[in-house]
């Protein structure tokens, strides 16, 4: 167990937050009691959070910020510390996801994590791991707040057909998860489409991918392998993956039909089934 008096700031994010928390409730003149009253969150809580023992929401930070008058200092430090929670494999993807003008994706069995819900996510992230199971599934959704920003990127799925079909978490999570999808068909800034198993043999047989574009610096590619990351800004791979997205969406449903089929699947795969 952490010794909050022994806590040091600079060991990780986590432990900055929860330096940065206490000393916050302390200059105002408050116990953990105290601020957990005034935010409706429990002083045990406070206290697990302040000795980095339990991750902070962005709910959390915010109500601490409006209670304390920090000016938001916590919230902006939420993002840091749900990121550095994630896999060390995975950091450096998701510092591109948060840097990314145009974010890319085509997925061969699975709705990529910016657009999972908190159902899907733990079915996801349960299979043979149970262990920290809601303090992993935040850590994902976190993830979801790049398009809570002022200038959010431009977001690209192209799912195969197949993915639809998985009932992963059971019926209802399918189903719940299908309207979230169908749910960005007016979107211009989230966008879904469909790979209809009539594609055929299709530019991305080799697999999942995903390339992030940026403003000025170069385009990375990313794939994934198991629990391994591979981000290049090869010109080379970048210019071959760059074609095999273009021919993707052009053998892609329209973003209308994507969502007719995704509704359509939603019913009859996943709706409720007659006795």
């Amino acid at each position: 167990m952490t010794n909050i008096n022994v806590l040091d700031p600079g060991a990780s994010p986590l432990d900055y937050y929860g330096y940065e928390l206490r000393r916050l409730r302390e200059a105002a003149g408050l116990t953990q009691r105290q601020l957990g009253e005034i935010i409706n969150y429990t002083a045990s809580l406070v206290g697990q959070i302040e000795t980095a023992r339990k991750l902070p929401t962005q709910e959390f930070s915010e109500r601490v910020d409006a209670a304390l008058g920090t000016g938001g200092l916590l919230s902006r430090l939420v993002g840091l510390v749900m990121r550095s929670q994630l896999p060390g494999w995975f950091q450096q993807a998701a510092e591109l996801e948060g840097k990314a003008l145009e974010i890319g994706t085509f997925q061969t069995h699975m709705i990529h994590g910016l657009l999972q819900t908190e159902p899907y996510v733990r079915a996801v992230l349960g299979v043979l791991d149970q262990d920290n199971l809601d303090d992993r599934t935040a850590v994902r959704l976190a993830r979801q707040r790049i398009f809570d920003k002022e200038e959010q990127p431009i977001f690209w799925m192209i799912l195969n057909e197949g993915a639809l079909y998985s009932e992963i978490g059971g019926r209802e999570i399918m189903r719940e998860q299908l309207a979230h999808l169908a749910s960005f068909e007016n979107n211009p800034r989230i966008n879904v489409q469909v790979l209809p198993f009539s594609a055929g043999e299709h530019a991305g047989l080799q697999g999942s991918f995903t390339t992030f574009r940026f403003i000025s610096d170069p385009t990375i590619v990313y794939t994934e392998g198991y629990g391994t990351g591979h981000p290049t800004a090869n010109p080379d791979t970048v210019k071959e993956c760059s074609l095999r997205y273009d021919h993707l969406q052009a053998a892609a449903l329209s973003i209308k039909d994507s969502a007719e089929l995704i509704r359509r699947v939603m019913e009859e795969r996943h709706g409720e089934q007659l006795a």
